[in-house]
């Protein structure tokens, strides 16, 4: 189940959080908005987000389900983190894993449900489930144990690695899914198992593993997913998602607690969706059709939250596709709210909405180049040139704005070192610009870039290609560290293959993978031990072009976007051709 909660990159959250040493009851008495019912007569849910309470506290997912649960009278809903200390390991705690608001072992609840947003959470969804006194295998798990219910964005992207351990995929936008889940339990209850899982795989978006049978064609390879003989299941599951959110709520911050990340913020998704369809970005096919949510009922929200909050986070994958924007910001200024964007498009950049930031006590804009060359950017459907990206930064720049973070890739299709000089050079006549602004007022800003690898995501134009090898993505590090050595004033954070290499065998693999993460959460974290310990060859996924492949492991989940449009598009990159954006873009036809 997912609600969008974050831009295009879905990064290892950071580690870090609250006070370890305060407790359940500790954090409960500093939140604002918790929820607690009697447990009596109800559908008791755990919902967990794998990691600690101080990651998963900020994500908006996870609080628009736990409140779209409590919705409902018949439900009761209570949260579940990764314990503090825990994150990784192998072994057993002490005491049994439990929800925040009673303290009432998970494995008591009818249903343990997951709301999973980074690939490098999928071990502690195991990790997790052995807390709760669980089998991580659902096949070992009965009747007597809770339904286990992964969903989140990634899971809908592709599930098949955290399939062996779920119940139920749930696979889409969870304003579609949590009602139909809860209808479906409480027409079934829990006492047949098989029955009430039959149900569910009827109903869009939900994905029940053990009713499908993997058929593999060699190490990496695949070449079906079945329903099994005898079950009534689809053989496709299409993505569940709203149709319009005219007469929705955006999801919003529901409990506020200053032990979380992002403190004691309002976050506010704005807009569902992106129109410009980079090639590489997973959000911005898989949230399509672009939907702003009515701002009446934004502002609204932003008021009524305005005694806990001082700050409000606009979440979106691009913030100004909203037709409103302006109105918006000036309203929320106007409120007196410091205001945040995830991270902004900069061909939409304009000189009201970066005043307006700035109004509202901004400091720091993101913003994402992606390469340094106009032609690389031609290959990934970057629709911003160099020259128009230097004139966002003195826009930024000239409004006041001291701090700029920039996002590249690296281990693009078709990139040549030249691209890599072209990083430096853009990034060197950014800095320019923010050196003549910053003399001007007297004070120096920052100029952070991000350089992360390629890792081609499923559902989106370069599904099909192999990621760059270790060892050039090695020598193309190294090659952008030298050329960027020595440049005042700017910070280049560069990842490494390694972060790359792990992240993509969780984001291409299929159910194989899954014996991986189970040995890497037993065995504290050793990735290079776990592959060795599964006889899995992780190049077999990663370093093979897939172009011939019939069947590709999450075409198991129907997304909306169709071969035929993906084959196109890797044909307009591979000719460096740009396709416009799709802001007036119909729904297609039975895509939600």
């Amino acid at each position: 189940m997912s609600v969008h909660s974050q831009a295009s990159r879905p990064l290892r959250p950071r580690r870090g959080g609250s006070d370890p040493r305060l407790g359940r009851r500790e954090l409960l008495a500093r939140e604002v908005g918790t929820i607690t019912k009697p447990h009596g007569g109800r559908i008791r849910v755990a919902l967990a987000f794998p990691n600690t309470y101080f990651v998963g506290m900020s994500n908006l997912g996870l609080q628009t389900v736990y409140s779209l649960f409590n919705a409902d009278d018949r439900v009761v809903c209570e949260r579940v983190f990764l314990p503090a200390g825990a994150q990784r390991a192998g072994g057993r705690p002490s005491e049994p894993l439990v929800t925040l608001e009673s303290g009432t072992p998970v494995r008591d609840f009818d249903v343990f449900a997951f709301s999973v947003s980074f690939e490098w959470d999928y071990v502690n969804v195991v990790a997790m489930l052995r807390m709760a006194g669980l089998e991580p295998r659902a096949a070992r798990r009965t009747r007597h144990d809770p339904l286990v219910v992964i969903g989140g964005a990634i899971t809908f992207v592709n599930p098949e690695p955290l399939a062996p351990f779920a119940d139920l995929i749930a696979a889409g936008e969870g304003e579609q899914l949590v009602p139909a889940i809860v209808d479906t339990i409480a027409e079934y209850g829990q006492h047949d198992r098989e029955a009430l899982l039959e149900a569910l795989s009827l109903k869009r978006g939900c994905y029940v593993p053990a009713l499908y049978e993997p058929v593999y064609d060699g190490p990496g390879r695949i070449a079906a997913i079945e329903p099994r003989p005898g079950t009534a299941a689809p053989p496709i599951v299409r993505k569940a998602a709203v149709r319009a959110t005219d007469d929705l709520d955006p999801p919003f911050t529901r409990v506020f607690t200053p032990d979380t990340e992002l403190g004691s913020r309002l976050l506010i998704e704005v807009v569902r969706g992106c129109a410009n369809l980079c090639r590489f970005c997973w959000a911005g096919y898989n949230y399509l059709p672009v939907r702003p949510f009515p701002l009446d009922r934004i502002l609204g929200i932003a008021e009524a939250a305005r005694p806990h909050a001082s700050r409000v986070g606009l979440v979106s994958i691009a913030l100004c596709d909203h037709p409103q924007i302006v109105p918006m910001l000036e309203a929320l200024v106007g409120m007196g709210y410091g205001v945040s964007p995830a991270s902004l498009r900069l061909d939409d950049l304009t000189e009201p909405i970066v005043q307006l930031l700035r109004e509202g006590g901004e400091r720091s804009i993101t913003i994402a180049p992606e390469t340094g060359s106009d032609r690389l950017r031609r290959v990934i459907n970057k629709t911003v040139t160099s020259e128009q990206i230097i004139e966002k930064a003195d826009l930024i720049f000239r409004m006041g704005i001291e701090n700029l973070k920039l996002y590249y890739m690296i281990g693009l299709p078709s990139e040549t070192d030249e691209d890599l000089v072209a990083i430096r050079d853009l990034t060197l006549a950014i800095r320019d610009r923010m050196l003549e602004h910053a003399r001007r007022r007297g004070r120096m800003g920052r100029l952070v870039a991000s350089v992360n690898p390629l890792v081609p995501k499923p559902s989106t134009t370069y599904q099909w290609l192999p990621m760059t090898p270790a060892r050039e993505i090695d020598l193309r590090v190294a090659r952008l560290r030298k050329l960027v050595a020595g440049i005042d004033n700017v910070y280049f954070n560069i990842k490494s293959e390694r972060h790359s290499f792990y992240q993509g065998l969780l984001s291409l693999g299929d159910r194989r993978i899954a014996d991986v993460i189970e040995h890497v959460q037993q065995n504290g974290g050793d990735w290079r031990s776990a592959l060795a310990a599964t006889g899995i060859d992780a190049d077999a996924w990663l370093y093979r072009d897939r172009t011939a492949d019939p069947f590709l492991p999450w075409q198991i989940i129907d997304g909306a976007q169709k071969t035929e449009f993906f084959r196109s598009e890797l044909e307009k990159s591979a000719r460096a051709e740009w396709t416009l954006p799709r802001r007036q873009a119909p729904v297609p036809a039975g895509s939600v």
